[in-house]
């Protein structure tokens, strides 16, 4: 089954919502039907070759591959359709017909829908990875019954799935808005300024500093935009615009190694479509009469 196209909503304003998906904890035991297998070899997704990129298999057991999996976990139903996350070994090899894809890559080749259960699956799998022992009495930890969380028998401490709130903010001075360069992106590629908020920190004060501390700015009217979860590693993305206020772009040099205001006639190359990076900058073209 290739999931690149699921069900389409109607509201265009919450992309990655997923009536169609329902979370489950505990696999069935009397399945069986086909369900679909979100196969990782750490950062990589195992996919079909396929025309279409993206095509997640869909076995009745994910042994028919051949492969040894470390751990298994249960991630609920998509359109009546189980789904499985799987962790499998470093050195693990792709079967006949298939291939691992790089998520990072895999982001640009899937639809938005299609990469929103890839991120769920692979942070429930990184989570169930990174909690097998108790952190503070190094007790191995058991899967609480009827939630995504882990517990430890002996001190009783409790292990959810951890989600690391980030910033990311469209800045705009009239017509132009302001786009940086980090030293770990392509050559030309430019996107927005973005950061972790931190502890006891809102997500407004997290982008007026991360702003500051970046390009050395002041902005003003800071409105909420939406979210995205990126897998990378678990963030939940917070995005906002902003009105420049004052002061003059002074790149950081760690972060950000260039920083310029861009007007519609000459954008850089963009972040891929489906970052809410690249939605928060398609918002600000369309406000300028740009078709998209």
């Amino acid at each position: 089954m290739n999931i690149m196209t699921p069900v389409e909503r109607e509201n265009p304003t919450c992309p990655e919502y997923f009536p169609e998906f329902v979370i489950g904890i505990e696999s069935p035991a009397d399945r069986t039907e086909k369900a679909l297998w979100f196969i990782f070899r750490g950062r990589e997704i195992l996919v079909k070759l396929n025309k279409n990129p993206g095509v997640i298999p869909r076995l009745l057991d994910f042994g028919e591959l051949g492969l040894s999996g470390i751990r298994e976990q249960y991630l609920g139903m998509l359109e009546g359709i189980h789904c499985y996350s799987v962790e499998l070994s470093g050195d693990a090899q792709a079967p006949e017909g298939m291939k691992f894809v790089d998520l990072r890559q895999a982001y640009s080749e899937m639809n938005e829908k299609c990469f929103t259960l890839v991120n769920k699956a692979v942070q429930v799998m990184e989570w169930d990875r990174t909690n097998q022992f108790c952190s503070r009495c190094g007790t191995k930890t058991l899967q609480k019954p009827g939630e995504r969380g882990k517990e430890c028998p002996d001190c009783g401490e409790l292990f959810y799935p951890r989600i690391s709130p980030a910033v990311i903010v469209l800045i705009r001075k009239g017509h132009e808005i302001l786009l940086a360069r980090s030293p770990n992106f392509p050559q030309c590629l430019y996107g927005l300024i973005a950061g972790f908020v931190e502890p006891g920190e809102s997500a407004e004060a997290a982008a007026v500093r991360e702003i500051r501390e970046e390009v050395g700015i002041e902005v003003k009217n800071i409105t909420y935009f939406g979210t995205q979860a990126w897998p990378f590693p678990n963030s939940l993305m917070i995005g906002f615009t902003a009105e420049y206020s004052s002061g003059e772009i002074r790149p950081d040099g760690l972060e950000i190694d260039d920083a310029r205001w861009f007007s519609v006639e000459n954008l850089p190359e963009l972040p891929g479509k489906i970052s809410i990076a690249r939605q928060l900058i398609d918002y600000f073209l369309k406000e300028e009469g740009v078709e998209i």
